[in-house]
């Protein structure tokens, strides 16, 4: 039982660790962080990059913001999967070739399928 124990050491001092560090970064911040009030913070306003806002904080998005986002993380998720492949490519031999080749043409078919349905247009809001 103590041997099963000490595998999860590491563990707890890689959490001890990183729970530390991020108690020590909001220390900090509060130690050196600014201190006084600007006029856009009393106003509750919204400050970014430097400039005044213009309009309102919550304006809604598009619809098409979002779509663009989750086709854009499938297809990028679904790239990743040919590291692998890479890696492995010599001991796969035709076998993985051809596996490859047919998830190629699926995510090249669910793309063009994509594209035609015109999902991927922006158009100007």
């Amino acid at each position: 039982m103590h041997s099963e124990l000490s595998d999860f050491v590491p563990i707890f001092i890689l959490l001890a660790l990183s729970t530390a560090l991020a108690g020590l970064v909001i220390l900090i911040s509060i130690l050196f962080g600014p201190k006084r009030r600007s006029k856009a913070s009393r106003k509750l306003a919204p400050y970014e990059s430097g400039m005044t806002a213009i309009g309102v904080a919550q304006r809604r998005f598009p619809v098409r913001f979002y779509l663009i986002a989750v086709l854009f993380i499938l297809f990028d998720v679904e790239i990743i999967f040919f590291y692998p492949w890479a890696v492995a490519y010599r001991q796969l031999g035709w076998f993985g070739f051809i596996e490859m080749l047919i998830f190629i043409g699926i995510l090249l078919a669910g793309y063009v399928w994509v594209w035609k349905k015109g999902a991927l247009e922006w158009e100007s809001m």
